[in-house]
């Protein structure tokens, strides 16, 4: 028999947070409906029983889905369904997981699967908070162990003051945008991008944030003292498994502590090896299973780098808590990149390319909110090379997707403004080397690359990660961890930004939570860092480039009339083809009659423009131009002599002397000077080539003066008819 429905309404700031269960998936050990406004989300929680024959992890998956449903949008494409998973579900994915995974028990090895899927969104109400809360929500009420709720808010930083959960049109006016999960005690998680804050604003925000989401960790208890399952009982170490715990720390404590005072990585890596080889043999003549010691050998590794930064300041790597790696910074590394640099830190090592483009090389992104295009993108890649390993190369997972949007977050609020700096900029990231905070060298790297290419940053930006050991009897703040130090420690707190301010931050938390005073200790030993950084970055580029690599397109922009795009582009898109294929150059035009036009040599520019401007151009009367004959006629020639624009130069205007046949003074493909002497009633354009020198284009009507009138008997009558209805009935006739 399926349990009862439940329902938890959550006054949450100026909204209701629904929490409903019992009605929907019920077959699920845990699943919560999350309503915030229109926006639902249904999330659910599964977990194995049974753990997996030589399990050593914990087997934890969260999928974030959106369906276009949702949005009363039918998904585009072939198949018309939803595929594999947008850029924007893995982040979302990652950042339900990051909080919830600190919380499981450290011995807990079943397999666990958290699900949600978007159902509406009303665009006003983002989905993300509430697939975070409503995941954590059905985690609580499966009964799998899990030692939260966890609770998650945005903040928004509007003129100088938090906003919690800032709607859609406001966090388009917000100095910041910061989601921040965690439980009663405290933070877990920051993801954020911030247009060059101060530290305090940053940990105002965290905090802001920890306390608007206490409510929905209250009401989420409140929900599962009613509806929660039975809990699963939570397994308890053998008194085999503790005994073979201590024995490996007798074998091993020592090798290992040897192993870890090599400073250099991969000759660290081969003691080490070395070490757990020996331990594990000698367990196998005791006859130990060696498999079930790996997961232990982890954990003494652990408490010998924990033990020693605790005791002595010094680190795995001979450096202090605050001391950065040796840095080297170099730029305009490869001849044909429109902009290039290669950062190195230590043992890790970003290899950063900048390319510009056009608004053609915008990407398309159709998204629950409606489609946009985005012209700054950056691709991080990790090659298994960079870490001395073989492995699979293929299409990026979680974690290059996600590091990639962090240093993206870094560096989007210093990118110019679109009408300043037109291009589509586009980085990419080779991790060529990697002991430790590569997404950080790649936001060094990237700065760099693009202050190569010419892309004209507010200021050059830094990033760094900072790392923290922490035990009953103290803590370490480290400033640039490697990876060892990620691995075995409990924190990895990224700040990115300038000389001014922050301008990203990222905080991973390993164990239940922090206090809010380490944070503040990291954020300023992370700012004294990043000066630092940021010095070392100068030495090889200070700011932007005059101009654009020669390699790279020249983007100029004009304005036409609105209504003149059609002719621009032409039936069919006729006209702007022959353009962009006649003068080598791109071309994008937009709905507000903006022109960007992209060329390799000024002179394909030109040619675009001109060949534009003479499309859209008025005739001036009085205005001498330069036309080429496109007909003629017994009664004159028409010119074509602004763009696609003809106009008529009637017999009588053809030469100063009187001219009997047309073709007498010019013929198809002759190119001539003509002057605009009028219009006639339908707005055709009347032109003169008699009062223009046909040499030198000068106005020559003063030299001409009035025409002599004809004597009767030369067929005045009957030409001067022609003359009056230049433009008009005759050439109508002709038409």
């Amino acid at each position: 028999m399926f349990d009862a429905y439940f329902r938890k309404d959550i006054p949450w700031g100026d909204k209701t947070l629904t929490l409903e269960t019992g009605k929907i998936a019920r077959q699920a050990d845990g699943a919560v409906m999350a309503r915030l406004g229109d926006t639902i989300v249904l999330c659910t929680a599964v977990g194995n029983r049974s753990v997996k024959a030589g399990q050593d992890f914990f087997p934890l998956t969260v999928h974030y889905q959106e369906k276009a449903f949702a949005a009363g949008k039918i998904p585009g494409g072939f198949f018309k369904r939803e595929g594999r998973p947008s850029e924007h579900e893995v982040l979302v994915s990652r950042l339900i997981d990051r909080p919830i995974r600190p919380l499981f028990p450290d011995n807990f090895r079943n397999e666990v699967q958290v699900i949600a899927t978007v159902l509406s969104h009303d665009l006003e109400n983002d989905p993300d908070i509430v697939a975070m809360v409503g995941c954590s929500a059905a985690l609580t009420l499966s009964g799998i162990p899990f030692f939260g709720p966890v609770g998650a808010a945005r903040v928004g930083w509007i003129d100088g003051r938090y906003v919690l959960n800032p709607t859609a049109e406001q966090r388009a006016q917000s100095r910041l945008e910061l989601v921040v999960a965690g439980t009663s005690e405290g933070v877990l998680m920051v993801e954020s991008e911030a247009q060059e804050l101060s530290e305090e604003v940053m940990l105002g925000a965290v905090e802001f944030g920890h306390r608007g989401f206490q409510p929905v960790i209250d009401g989420i208890i409140a929900l599962a003292e009613r509806a929660a399952k039975e809990p699963w009982p939570l397994p308890e170490p053998a008194e085999e498994e503790k005994a073979l715990k201590a024995r490996v720390f007798e074998l091993g404590r020592a090798p290992v502590a040897e192993a870890y005072r090599e400073t250099q990585k991969l000759l660290r890596h081969e003691k080490v090896a070395a070490a757990r080889k020996a331990v594990l043999e000698r367990l196998a003549t005791e006859g130990v299973d060696p498999e079930k010691a790996k997961g232990l050998f982890k954990e003494l590794e652990a408490e010998v780098v924990r033990n020693a930064i605790l005791d002595t300041g010094i680190r795995i790597d001979g450096r202090g808590t605050r001391d950065i790696r040796p840095i080297v910074a170099e730029v305009g590394v490869l001849p044909r990149a429109h902009g290039s640099a290669l950062f190195t830190r230590g043992e890790t090592q970003a290899f950063c390319v900048a390319t510009l483009g056009t608004g053609q090389d915008e990407q398309i992104i159709d998204a629950l909110a409606g489609e946009y295009r985005e012209d700054f993108l950056l691709h991080y890649n990790f090659p298994p090379y960079s870490v001395n390993e073989t492995g699979r190369l293929g299409s990026p997972g979680r974690r290059e997707v996600g590091h990639g949007k962090l240093a993206w977050r870094a560096l989007h609020p210093l990118l110019p403004e679109k009408e300043k700096f037109p291009y589509t900029i586009r980085v990419v990231s080779e991790i060529t080397e990697s002991n430790g905070s590569s997404s950080m060298a790649t936001v060094c790297g990237s700065s760099l690359a693009m202050m190569d290419a010419g892309v004209p940053l507010k200021r050059p930006c830094a990033g760094i990660a900072m790392g923290l050991i922490k035990e009953e009897r103290g803590f370490a703040v480290l400033s640039d961890i490697l990876g060892d130090e990620d691995h075995l420690g409990d924190m990895d707190f990224k700040v990115a930004g300038t000389e001014v301010g922050v301008t990203s931050l990222q905080m991973d938390i390993k164990i239940t939570s922090i206090t809010f005073e380490i944070m503040k200790i990291a954020l300023e030993q992370a700012r004294e860092g990043r000066m630092h950084i940021l010095g070392e970055m100068a030495k090889a580029i200070t700011g932007a480039r005059t101009e654009v690599a020669a390699t790279a397109p020249r983007i100029t922009v004009i304005t036409i009339n609105k209504d003149k795009i059609r002719d621009v582009i032409g039936s069919g898109g006729k006209v702007i083809r022959e353009i962009t294929e006649q003068t080598g150059t791109k071309i994008d035009i937009e709905d507000d009659g903006t022109i960007k036009i992209a060329a390799t040599s000024p002179e394909a520019a030109q040619r675009a423009i001109d060949w534009i401007q003479g499309i859209v151009a008025e005739p001036e009367l009085g205005k001498i131009y330069t036309g080429k004959v496109v007909k003629t006629a017994e009664f004159g020639a028409f010119v074509n002599f602004l763009g696609s624009r003809d106009g008529l130069v009637h017999i009588s205007e053809l030469a100063q002397e009187r001219v009997n046949k047309t073709t007498d003074v010019v013929k198809e493909g002759d190119l001539v000077k003509v002057k605009v002497i009028g219009f006639d009633e339908r707005g055709k354009v009347k032109l003169s080539m008699r009062v223009v020198d046909q040499a030198t284009g000068e106005d020559i009507t003063e030299k001409v003066g009035a025409r002599r009138p004809r004597p009767e008997g030369e067929g005045g009558g009957r030409r001067g008819e022609r003359r009056e209805g230049a433009g008009g009935g005759p050439r109508q006739a002709a038409e």
